[in-house]
């Protein structure tokens, strides 16, 4: 745990970009290790080091903040809400560090290699396993918001019971959508010709507004169930503090609902009437049905 002690303790919350170093080091270190210790099947491994590593340190994060609001003599919602905005800076910057490690790896690693370091993100591509739609969709508002919505549901619960627990699920996604996106373009680039970097930027500037709607909603859902964990053990029961924080918290969950159906309807959008992304996935498809990468 070296990295978060480079910086003060409040760097991270008030400059938010340093957690962007964090993702991309920590995630970088992870994806070694667990290629090291677990060369059979690192990818899962690969995601659990990275959040452990993350653990530490958001942490620290939600403890300044429960100091802030034990020296406070009332919580309103402003402060609260301005408490959580740091905080949620952090867990954006946290989650595209990690997104760019995993992206560069599937676009620049030899196919092999990345069908082992990356076997379970790669999966979730053709409809398997547990993770918010990266690409592949049938294109049903419906279909995309109940399978994002178990995602945010499991956030929440996860923070709820563990406190900081949902960053492993932050950062399975960061990893699904990152491996995804960069495989996407650099399959397509295969088929077309195109330059597969040329292809992964148009991927992000595309995708990057749904993507960061359902973020939000998964990083509210983290802090909210995270705060009502922590509140739980720290704030009298019953008491007019307890019900504050509480009640916004639920608040904050309301909002998660909010991002993440939004989320869903630009998704929808982008999935049904872009055709150079639906292009891309078509031929990146096709590259995968004709050849091995």
């Amino acid at each position: 745990m070296v990295l978060e002690h480079i910086f003060p303790e409040d760097w991270l919350e008030t400059k938010g970009r340093y957690a962007f170093l964090l993702g991309l080091g920590y995630s970088i270190v992870g994806i070694l290790v667990a290629s090291i210790l677990f060369p059979g099947d690192p990818a899962l491994v690969s995601v659990a080091l990275t959040a452990m590593l993350l653990l530490p340190e958001l942490y620290k994060i939600f403890s300044i903040e429960e100091r802030r609001e034990r020296v406070e003599e009332g919580v309103s919602i402003k402060s609260i809400w301005r408490n959580d905005i740091d905080i949620v800076r952090v867990y954006i910057f946290l989650f595209l560090g990690i997104l760019l490690i995993y992206s560069l790896g599937a676009l620049v690693l030899p196919g092999l290699q990345t069908n082992t370091l990356f076997r379970e993100q790669l999966e979730i591509r053709f409809g398997q396993g547990f993770a918010g739609n990266a690409i592949i969709s049938d294109g049903l508002f419906l279909g995309l918001l109940s399978n994002n919505f178990l995602v945010l549901l499991a956030c929440f619960i996860m923070a709820l019971l563990t406190g900081d627990g949902a960053i492993f699920l932050i950062t399975w996604n960061a990893s699904v959508w990152g491996t995804i996106f960069g495989i996407t373009a650099k399959s397509a680039a295969l088929f077309s010709g195109h330059n597969p970097f040329i292809l992964y930027t148009l991927i992000m500037l595309i995708v990057f507004p749904h993507m960061i709607l359902e973020g939000i909603s998964y990083f509210l859902a983290a802090i909210s169930g995270s705060v009502i964990s922590k509140d739980v053990l720290l704030e009298e029961f019953a008491s007019t503090r307890f019900f504050s924080v509480f009640s916004f918290n639920l608040y904050l969950l309301l909002g998660a609902l909010i991002f993440l159906i939004l989320g869903a309807l630009v998704e929808a959008y982008v999935l049904e009437n872009v055709s150079i992304y639906q292009d891309i996935i078509q031929q990146s498809l096709q590259a995968f049905s004709g050849k091995e990468l």
